[in-house]
């Protein structure tokens, strides 16, 4: 292959092949080579030299951009060059390191000295993939290979109120009075641990939550679905555990070499773990969705599925001799332990299906694996309350972009601290624009409501908020164009102009859609920020002022609002003013230019893939005129930057 693509490599091998060898590989690129992907990791989204583990990890607290590896990691690399860019996939779900390093260009008469990566992996095959072309063509390639994106309901693109420590539903009925009280759009409540029995799964606290169907019932009237979490971890001895011993020869949990189940410590104390690679256990664990869905909730998120085991010492996981079924295939806990949380993704996902084939499930999981795009989306975990946690949030949503999931987002705030009012207000105005839009802290962590920030912050927050909401068709339109092209809503600057290598190393700005450019303020106490341009005209949302790219531009950013661009000849689908419907918004392009965009419009709860609309913008003397692919005159839109 060129320059662009995996160069001179090597491979050593212990039994390559044989399912129980150690073997590693090396690759060279080019040395103005960048690395991405790997998952989801808090340094990126640019991988710099050193050391990156492949194997699901709970970090054990917050983390920032220091900590790594996290709770989602991926053997999918994709690496942008001059000379172009490519993905690869090793499709070895085995524990395993990448050691990266960046290339050197030669200054002078002096040679160059290409990057390298290095691959180790502690067992199974050495299968690997390899996809050439743009970032979209890659992308869609990647689809191809392991799924297109779930597409989640409409509601689930609006924002999100989570919170380990609800307690009752008196609590949850005044956070949500609290919303509607002060006209700020809220979508669904998220119910933590704390409303399970004993912190056993597919229970109800019923003294705290006496009636919680009525309470779900009476939350949609007001627009908002109740979200529930669903961890693994089986309570040894419960009803849910007698249930599974019941399911197939053996049952249901992952047992050791000697047959005997394998018991860890979770949040019910001793615990059981479902063995999601056995397509029986799986069909039995998506059953159990039944009673989760009898309760009213709307949407599902996994939890602890790394998986995770409290231990005082060691790995805080499963034993790696601990057996899976492996889809018949047999193996250990080594095997296992990656692709976990996938079969938990498809376990629940394909039970929702089965239990409601007309609606279209919502479920992200904080752990996972290559395609699990297929069955949702993913967050963050438990990112720290700080500047460090704020940028990390943004790496790690564009890296695993990057590797296929488009769906994901961070706890706005950060899980387990109390974030000063700027750094709050800052937290929301990034997540306004990613696609999981939620908030989330610990029990133990500050307030996430706007208003305990004060009224200003309550003031700034429900502009953020509101233009979330007036965003939400274009996020729709988004959603359904990752499944369709495998693109993820937020794009690094390069995504259209890999040859821009200051691009390539910008990390603190984004594209949301081909139409927008965001740049969220990173740094305590910032009220103006460089934005790096790419080519072509781009309007500054809030002013109107015009810029040409490439190049670099600075711009005012009050604690009140972030920098957000548009590009020249763009069109959006946004929320009407009044009465809730699609209009459309363009930005007129440059003279002697056109533009245009596609609307894919919000086809209802089901698996319909939605009509796409295409549309043309041009100069029509001095107007600004827009077009359907047939060529008729839409009314009614409303024209930007003239």
């Amino acid at each position: 292959m060129g320059s662009g693509g995996v160069g001179s490599g090597g491979v050593g091998s212990g039994g390559v092949g044989s399912g129980g060898g150690r073997w590693v590989q090396r690759s060279e690129v080019a040395a103005d080579a960048r690395f991405f992907g790997l998952g989801g990791r808090a340094a990126g989204p640019r991988l710099r030299d050193g050391a990156y583990r492949l194997w699901n990890t709970d970090p054990k607290g917050g983390f920032g951009p220091g900590v790594d590896p996290l709770y989602l990691t991926m053997p999918v690399q994709m690496v942008v060059a001059d000379a172009g860019t490519h993905l690869v996939f090793h499709d070895n779900s085995w524990d395993g390191r990448v050691v990266l390093r960046e290339g050197e260009e030669g200054a002078g008469s002096g040679a160059d000295r290409p990057g390298a990566s290095e691959l180790r992996m502690e067992g199974g095959p050495l299968r690997c993939w390899v996809l050439v072309g743009t970032p979209a063509r890659v992308l869609q390639g990647w689809s191809g290979l392991t799924g297109a994106a779930a597409v989640p309901p409409e509601w689930a693109l609006g924002y999100q109120h989570a919170r380990w420590g609800f307690g009752s539903a008196a609590e949850v009925r005044r956070v949500v009075e609290g919303y509607a009280s002060r006209g700020l759009a809220l979508s669904a409540v998220h119910l933590d641990i704390d409303h399970y029995d004993g912190h056993r799964v597919f229970t109800v606290d019923e003294e705290a939550f006496p009636d919680l169907p009525g309470l779900a019932g009476e939350l949609r009237e007001r627009g908002v679905r109740l979200v529930s979490i669903v961890d693994p971890a089986v309570k040894a001895g419960d009803a849910v555990h007698a249930s599974g011993l019941a399911v197939g020869a053996a049952g249901a949990f992952v047992r050791d070499a000697r047959g005997e189940e394998v018991r860890g410590e979770v949040w019910p104390g001793e615990c059981a773990y479902p063995d999601f690679t056995d397509p029986v256990v799986r069909e039995w664990w998506g059953g159990l969705y039944e009673e989760r869905l009898a309760q009213g909730f709307a949407g599902f998120w996994h939890d602890m599925n790394e998986p995770v085991s409290f231990a005082p010492f060691g790995d805080a996981t499963l034993p790696r001799s601990a057996r899976h079924a492996m889809d018949g295939a047999g193996g250990d806990h080594r095997e296992g332990h990656n692709v976990y949380a996938l079969g938990m993704a498809r376990a629940g996902w394909e039970g929702l299906v089965r239990l409601r084939p007309a609606e279209r499930p919502f479920l992200f999981s904080r752990s996972g694996w290559a395609g699990m795009q297929r069955y949702g989306g993913t967050w963050s975990g438990d990112v720290e309350t700080s500047w460090d946690g704020l940028r990390a949030s943004l790496a790690l949503v564009l890296g695993l972009g990057l590797c296929g999931v488009p769906y994901s987002g961070p706890d706005v705030g950060g899980f387990g601290g109390s974030p000063s009012p700027e750094l709050y207000v800052r937290w929301l105005q990034l997540g306004a624009y990613l696609p999981l839009f939620r908030t989330h802290s610990a029990i133990w962590a500050g307030r996430r409501e706007p208003w305990e920030f004060g009224p200003e912050v309550a003031r700034q927050a429900a502009e953020v908020m509101a233009e979330r909401e007036r965003l939400r068709p274009y996020f729709v339109t988004l959603a359904h164009l990752a499944r369709r092209t495998g693109a993820p809503y937020v794009r690094p600057l390069w995504w259209g102009a890999t040859e821009d290598r200051r691009l390539r190393d910008c990390e603190d700005a984004f594209l949301l859609g081909d139409a927008l450019l965001v740049a969220p303020v990173l740094e305590c106490g910032a009220d103006r920020r460089a934005v790096r341009l790419p080519r072509g005209r781009w309007y500054d949302t809030a002013t109107g002022a015009a810029y040409e790219g490439p190049g670099q531009i600075l711009l005012d950013a009050p604690q009140g609002r972030i920098p957000v661009l548009a590009r020249a000849g763009a069109l959006l689908p946004v929320r009407a003013a009044s009465g809730g419907g699609v209009e459309l918004e363009v930005w007129a392009p440059a003279r002697g230019r056109t533009g245009g965009g596609v609307v894919i419009r919000d086809p209802g709860p089901g698996f319909e893939a939605g009509t796409v609309e295409r549309y043309t913008v041009r100069w029509a003397g001095d107007e600004v005129v827009v077009e359907t692919e047939a060529g008729d005159s839409v009314e009614g839109v409303t024209v930007r930057g003239l």
